[in-house]
Order: C-alpha cells, then structure tokens, then sequence
C-alpha cells in the first residue's frame, strides 16, 4: 500500500483512511515514529488492552470494577 499525506505549515498530517484501518487506529489514538537503518516507520501505541472494548458485554445490569462485581454476588447469595 502506497498513501501520500501532506505536511501543513504547522507540522501535522492527516493520515490516510486505509492507512488508519491497517493500523487499527482512531481518533484520539497515539502513532509512534520509530526510525532505523531502512527507513522510518510508523507504528500505533497501545495504551489499553485490545480485548477492552468487549469487557462487561455479556453481564447487562453490572456495573464495571471490583465492588460492583463484589455487591452482585452478595446479592445473589443474599449476604
């Protein structure tokens, strides 16, 4: 894949759609430019786990963290 972005006076780029989707990266999402012996290459920081986004799906009506997951099971055993 092969994409062009353009410096703006200000130093930013904008980075292309499908160079985005292949690196599994959105707004707000931190890219690190790492430079070696063949180039400079672009790589996403990953600052989460990539399984949060399914965390909690499954369990309607419990809240996330550990009290809550602690309040609902005294519920169930009705402690």
């Amino acid at each position: 894949m092969q994409k062009q972005a353009t410096i703006t006076s200000k130093g930013q780029i904008t980075v292309p759609r499908e160079v985005r989707r292949a690196l599994g990266v959105r707004t707000g999402d931190k890219l690190l430019f790492e430079s070696d012996e063949n180039g400079v290459r672009v790589r996403p920081i990953r600052t989460r786990s990539a399984f949060s986004k399914y965390r909690g799906i499954g369990n309607p009506g419990i809240a996330t963290g550990r009290n809550s997951i602690d309040k609902w099971l005294r519920g169930i055993r009705g402690q």
